[in-house]
């Protein structure tokens, strides 16, 4: 491929190729002029309408990537999103412009399931809180809780629910599990129930979210299901801020009708709300898959796609368009995280 026929390949997602520079030999190899993000940072949907044009294919990370930016790169013919969530994408907008979009939707799971099991055991222990107290040179000594102990309710059993659950078993605890589809196989039934999602609100001392943010889970958790909750209960969010009315949950945390939170993820990021305020929170941003092995597998993964649409060849994962666009704002139809 000569330099005039070469494709041009703006990389939004920061960082990329710092765990592995594989991925930008991937896009070498394959002929590609990439341009890193010059901002080095998430750019807004003004900035990205701005920097886009002429490009022919993005991978992008968790910027909102709307029909008006898509309509400032007429040549643009994929979105190779790093991770699992497409809720930033406007895919109907994409099908309709004939744009391919692939995601990496199994390589964060391990490194998001950890960070939730550390989330849970920070806010059971405090330990964030004697953390803060020796660097104030003071000696907090809490007395907290096990985890094996607790009664954990896992929402959500996708690619990332699944791992939460089977390292859950390795500290016994006892697991509600509740899914839109419950013949999802989770292995050993040991010590698992399932149940609906009201069951969990009201019996789990631990909650941990697993969903993908969709026109029937936005807003999952409010006002009504907080109070349902167990006084000293902790809800843990490692998928989707949208799922979690903030507000009510600061009211939530502040009155003490729930225990904590831990949570990495919000509705906009980066994050400075009333959430930081509060002593019973843990919140760490958004650096579920910032672990260097899944980091560096979604960057290769996104890479190969790039380089099989220059090479003109199908994508090894496609995101689900049809079922995504057309999926009803109910239940029946699941898709999970």
């Amino acid at each position: 491929m000569n330099g005039k026929d070469r494709r041009r390949v703006l990389i939004t997602s920061v960082p990329f190729g710092q765990a592995d520079p594989a991925s930008l030999a991937v896009l070498k190899t394959a002929g590609a002029d990439y341009v890193l993000n010059p901002l080095g940072r998430r750019p807004t949907e003004e900035e990205l309408a701005e920097m886009i044009g002429g490009f022919d294919a993005l991978i992008a990370g968790g910027e909102t990537i709307t029909d008006r930016v898509m309509g400032r790169a007429p040549n643009l013919r994929l979105i190779a999103r790093l991770g699992i969530g497409l809720d930033k994408v406007d895919l109907a907008a994409a099908r309709a412009r004939h744009i391919q979009v692939t995601y990496t939707p199994d390589a964060p799971a391990p490194a998001v399931a950890e960070l939730t099991i550390g989330l849970m055991l920070a806010l059971l222990r405090f330990i964030p809180q004697a953390d803060r107290a020796i660097r104030q040179r003071k000696w907090l000594r809490p007395v907290g809780r096990r985890l094996a102990d607790q009664t954990v309710g896992v929402i959500g059993v996708g690619r990332v629910g699944r791992r939460v659950i089977s390292l859950l078993t390795g500290f016994g605890c006892s697991l509600l599990v509740s899914d839109t589809a419950p013949t999802v196989n989770v292995g050993d039934p040991i010590n698992v129930h399932w149940v609906d999602k009201e069951t969990i609100y009201r019996d789990a001392d631990i909650i941990t979210l697993h969903l993908p943010r969709t026109a029937a889970t936005a807003g999952l958790i409010a006002a009504r299901e907080l109070r349902l909750m167990k006084s000293h209960a902790l809800l843990v969010n490692t998928s989707r801020g949208e799922l979690v009315n903030e507000q009510d949950l600061v009211e939530a945390l502040r009155e003490g009708r729930i225990g904590g939170a831990g949570l990495d993820v919000f509705a906009a990021e980066p994050y400075t709300g009333e959430l930081s305020d509060l002593e019973n929170t843990v919140l760490t941003s958004h650096i579920g898959s910032m672990s260097h092995d899944c980091r560096a597998r979604m960057e290769l993964e996104a890479a190969r796609e790039v380089a099989r649409f220059i090479a003109g060849e199908p994508p090894l994962q496609p995101a689900p368009l049809e079922r995504l666009i057309d999926a009803p704002a109910d239940e029946s139809k699941p898709v999970r995280s």
